[in-house]
């Protein structure tokens, strides 16, 4: 299961409590203090891993706590430290203060840590009130609370290339064709209801990580349909691909529904809306002739004021004619020089 939201509560260890004890040897029966001091709690560490795809773990978990520092001991022995507690989650997480809404930390990279809850510090033991005034002092001071904090979480897929489109354009279908994914695939709009990712291997040192992103519907930059839920999920990706049925459903024509979502795009974030943008015409078995599906490249071309560039690419997801051409091109602009890029904005 997919979750991509989690509101949870850490707390961080308290600090072990100093210790009052006085030295009772051997021909020291009234030595000095010798109190230990308390250890120090445990911090809650928040670390991002690469095998982890889902906040799912938090949803029945609310509350998550660091060790307690141990308290001072006799003969100056120190309590331990508490254990920090490490909790990983996905690559991509964005990890928000519930209470003020302040972005505390963005977790890209596999394996970066953000201390999310300080530990308390450990009190002090006897030893360290003695003086010249008071030298058997019966003083220790306690251990200091840890940090509480109530997070929110938001998951942004970290992925070369996502899939945008209207409902029932065929992206779950491209991605099982193309990546070891197996999405639920139907002949439904809204099939995928959250989003997916595989992996396209072209070649033992070449792959590309695709995101299906579910269909974008007329309203979703203001939270219609599926809307913000998974808009953000596109953000993060290097280039998309902008899918298109070659004969919807609903009678609409392809150039129309490209608008449409560039439109929804734009409205979500400009910024998002200059990416680098493959167009790929989809569903081509169903012309039965090959100056049918030239006829409909060359409209679609022609409707969207298309040059003869590499913009646009025609397969079909079902039959896999075309798939491994348009990866090949797909591998090409994600890792062309970041400064070469440019979006494609059809008017």
């Amino acid at each position: 299961m997919f979750i991509d939201q989690a509101v949870i509560l850490v707390h961080a260890g308290k600090g072990g409590g100093g210790h009052v004890s006085f030295r009772r040897e051997k021909y020291e029966p009234k030595g000095g203090p010798s109190g230990g001091d308390g250890g120090n709690g445990g911090d809650v560490v928040l670390m991002a891993d690469e095998n982890i795809n889902t906040l799912l773990d938090f949803r029945g978990r609310p509350n998550w706590s660091a060790q307690d520092g141990e308290p001072g001991r006799a003969k100056q022995q120190h309590g331990s430290h508490g254990k920090p507690l490490v909790i990983k989650v996905p690559q991509g997480t964005l990890v928000y203060d519930h209470k003020t809404g302040e972005l505390l930390c963005d977790l890209k990279d596999h394996a970066e840590e953000f201390i999310a809850a300080k530990g308390g510090r450990g009190g002090f033991g006897n030893e360290h009130f003695k003086s010249s005034i008071n030298q058997a002092p019966r003083t220790a001071s306690p251990g200091y609370p840890g940090e509480d904090r109530e997070l929110r979480m938001e998951l942004k897929l970290i992925a070369d290339v996502g899939l945008v489109g209207m409902p029932n354009a065929g992206k779950s279908t491209l991605l099982a064709a193309v990546t070891d994914a197996t999405p639920k695939i139907a002949d439904y709009p809204f099939t995928t209801l959250a989003p997916q990712l595989g992996i396209a291997v072209l070649d033992a040192a070449r792959r590309l990580v695709l995101a299906d992103i579910p269909g974008l519907i007329e309203g979703a930059a203001a939270g219609a349909g599926l809307g913000h839920e998974f808009l953000r999920h596109i953000e993060r990706t290097r280039v998309l691909v902008h899918l298109l049925d070659v004969l919807p459903a609903d009678g609409s024509s392809p150039a129309a529904n490209y608008r449409l979502i560039r439109e929804e795009i734009k409205r979500y974030s400009p910024l998002l809306a200059e990416k680098d943008e493959l167009i790929v015409l989809n569903k081509l078995d169903l012309l039965p002739t090959e100056e049918e599906r030239r006829a409909a490249v060359a409209k679609l071309r022609t409707e969207l004021k298309l040059g003869r560039g590499e913009e646009l690419v025609a397969i079909s997801a079902a039959t896999r004619q075309g798939t491994r051409e348009m990866i090949e091109r797909l591998w090409t602009m994600v890792n062309r020089p970041a400064e070469t890029w440019k979006g494609v904005a059809a008017e």
